[in-house]
């Protein structure tokens, strides 16, 4: 028994190094994927991109822990100035400007997610409000961005204003990207059967 029980250590330290390499793998991955998600701009009247879907599928794969990992290494690359941010643009000066609050609100997105996933697991209704809650901390704290570096630079504006810019024409199609983004979250996680 006691032979038994070493070797069963044994393995779990051996396998500790490769799950890390994995992790990092799939951090890696899914930071490309927000990345590409940004790049690409849907024409419609007002062009959206398909980046708050690509932060919903990240989370929905990779769990909480390992998504918000992922989305931090995404905003890292994008202030040290590689251009993955919307429009092919990076550096600290998109984050500091009157939309970086939205990019930063990703990471708040993310870890509402992960704070409600350790709660109640990853049963699609679940997800389903986690990223909807998400969404709405994201706007808010986007929004409040906006006014303060606004304010600071080009004078006074009202919320409705900023709302009006920034908000209330993507949220129908934030709203798809939830709905499409669940979807393709619980297929590919039956293949990839990440541990969280």
């Amino acid at each position: 028994k006691t032979k038994g029980i070493k070797m069963n250590n044994t393995t779990t330290v051996k396998n500790r190094p490769q799950n890390k390499t994995r992790d990092m793998v799939y951090i890696s991955f899914f930071a490309i994927v927000i990345a590409i998600g940004s790049w690409i701009s849907i024409p419609t009247m007002i062009p959206f991109t398909l980046q708050t879907f690509a932060v919903f599928i990240t989370v929905g794969i990779l769990g909480g822990k390992r998504g918000a990992a992922a989305v931090s290494l995404y905003i890292l690359l994008g202030v040290v100035g590689i251009p993955v941010f919307a429009g092919f643009k990076g550096g600290i000066g998109v984050l500091l400007g009157n939309t970086g609050g939205y990019i930063l609100g990703f990471l708040l997105t993310v870890l509402v997610m992960w704070g409600i996933e350790k709660l109640f697991g990853k049963k699609t209704v679940t997800l389903l409000f986690s990223m909807i809650l998400g969404l709405i901390v994201c706007y808010a704290f986007g929004t409040a961005w906006f006014i303060t570096v606004y304010m600071r630079t080009s004078g006074n504006i009202g919320v409705m204003t900023v709302l009006s810019w920034c908000v209330i024409p993507f949220i129908l199609p934030d709203l798809v990207k939830i709905a499409l983004a669940i979807l393709v979250s619980k297929r590919v996680s039956r293949y990839t059967k990440i541990e969280n």
